[in-house]
């Protein structure tokens, strides 16, 4: 079977995280995680703190035991929110959209675990120093916000940058990626578009079938004007927003035509809703339970593995 030190940090059965999702990590998605021995990370960018104490007591009434939360560093309540996760006992949390260096310490004196999300190797080598568990190395294949360094050319600097656990992210989707990710040095991957197409996840319908209909070349990076980055499915919002960062549009202009638009999406409109997905879109052709997709990833990555082996004379 195949195991790694992640499996021991965060007592899972297979090496794969659920990244924390605006929207659409909601309970019934890390539930669904949680019960194929992975490990799924609830959002908190959606929710005010006493909301977001509601869907992790919601999660656990599901059953839901082993679990984190996704703190977004730039929500006004940030502080509120963490207290929340402390209070309410959650395994571990991951952070984007800045840096957690100052509530390290008082998470890890409360038994939590810290998974920060890093697009560069200077930040990685910074939170080591602060004290995180594991660092999260997510390369601009992926879905939302993104940095701008591939995943495989960021992983192996991070791994040779710090002696913490590194965790993959951005364009895996089966076990050929978790395979490769390994073979860089991590110690397993987090996945967020291979979860979107999940009977599980709460988002329409319509969005799922974008990630179907895609093909490599079908998301766009939108706001690189702004310095925030979004990669997105190509429709008519994202070619609007395109043409408008073209025209030289003013950054509240262009804050004013996405704002909601991640809701919308979730809730069906795909012409008009921002519709986050990963270049690994081109790869993922159904829509199956989370507890298929982890099956499949695990087989696939132990028969890489034994195909590999015969490489060797």
């Amino acid at each position: 079977m195949l195991k790694t030190i992640l499996c021991e940090i965060l007592e899972i059965e297979y090496p794969i995280i659920q990244g924390g999702m605006a929207w659409i990590s909601r309970a019934e998605l890390v539930y669904a995680v949680e019960k194929a021995g992975a490990f799924g990370f609830l959002t908190s960018a959606i929710f005010s703190p006493e909301e977001l104490r509601k869907e992790i007591r919601r999660l656990k009434e599901m059953g839901g035991r082993n679990f984190g939360v996704n703190i977004y560093l730039l929500h006004p309540s940030v502080e509120e929110q963490i207290k929340v996760c402390i209070e309410e006992k959650v395994k571990a949390i991951s952070t984007g959209a800045g840096t957690p260096g100052k509530y390290l310490k008082e998470l890890k004196e409360n038994g939590i675990k810290v998974f920060p999300v890093v697009s560069s190797v200077s930040l990685a080598k910074r939170l080591e120093k602060q004290g995180a568990t594991c660092i999260i190395a997510e390369g601009m294949e992926s879905g939302g916000h993104i940095g701008d360094v591939t995943t495989f050319c960021l992983l192996p600097q991070v791994v040779d940058a710090v002696s913490i656990p590194v965790i993959a992210a951005g364009g895996i989707a089966d076990g050929r990626g978790l395979v490769a990710a390994l073979s860089l040095g991590a110690v397993g991957v987090q996945m967020g578009t291979r979860f979107i197409a999940s009977v599980e996840a709460p988002v329409h319908m319509s969005y799922k079938q974008e990630i179907i209909n895609a093909m490599e070349r079908d998301t766009v990076v939108t706001g690189a004007s702004t310095g925030h980055p979004v990669r997105v499915i190509k429709n008519k919002l994202a070619m609007e927003f395109l043409k408008k960062e073209k025209e030289g549009a003013k950054p509240e202009e262009l804050e004013t035509l996405g704002m909601g638009a991640l809701k919308k999406a979730v809730e069906g409109d795909v012409e008009w809703g921002s519709l986050m997905a990963g270049q690994i879109s081109g790869l993922i052709r159904d829509i199956k339970p989370v507890k298929n997709i982890i099956e499949d990833i695990i087989k696939e990555a132990e028969e890489t593995i034994e195909k590999l082996k015969g490489l060797k004379k």
